[in-house]
């Protein structure tokens, strides 16, 4: 389904499959306003998901000032990746990109708590909603604390209902 891009709205751009499967099962959520979010095609590559963002989404961004961008990259146990990719987001567009992700990889995620993508992504939206740290606790996923904190204040009044 596609966002009007006129009203707040988020895309989420996802590394590889697994973070894309996480995404849709995030948008399974049953008080998710499904037309404020749309799940991106893969980027294959955290790297190539800051190239999509800087020549392909950035613009769009400025022109529609309604468009948030949830990026989902794996860590692969790089603490400073954070850090990098933060520093390729202009500064004018700081406020409405997040970056989240495992800290190592999804499929690490999935064999720890014994879950598919899809179910991840649905407890992950059901935490959001609900205000709960159950699976955004998890050791692999307490790192994006500070993001998420910043994105659940940005997105919530539009995305929960």
């Amino acid at each position: 389904m596609s966002v009007n891009k006129y009203k707040p709205h988020i895309l989420v751009l996802p590394e590889d499959d697994a973070n894309r499967q996480i995404a849709n099962g995030f948008i399974l959520e049953l008080n998710l306003n499904s037309c404020a979010i749309q799940v991106l095609p893969e980027a294959r590559g955290w790297e190539d998901v800051v190239d999509k963002f800087t020549n392909d989404y950035a613009s769009t961004m400025r022109q529609y000032p309604h468009r948030m961008i949830a990026s989902l990259i794996d860590f692969d146990e790089h603490e400073d990746r954070l850090i990098y990719v933060k520093g390729q987001i202009p500064d004018d567009l700081k406020n409405r990109v997040f970056v989240l992700g495992v800290l190592s990889e999804p499929e690490r995620l999935r064999r720890d708590i014994n879950k598919d993508f899809e179910n991840i992504g649905e407890a992950l939206a059901k935490d959001c909603s609900n205000n709960t740290n159950e699976l955004w606790g998890h050791h692999l996923l307490k790192h994006n604390k500070t993001e998420l904190d910043r994105m659940i204040s940005s997105v919530k009044p539009f995305l929960f209902n």
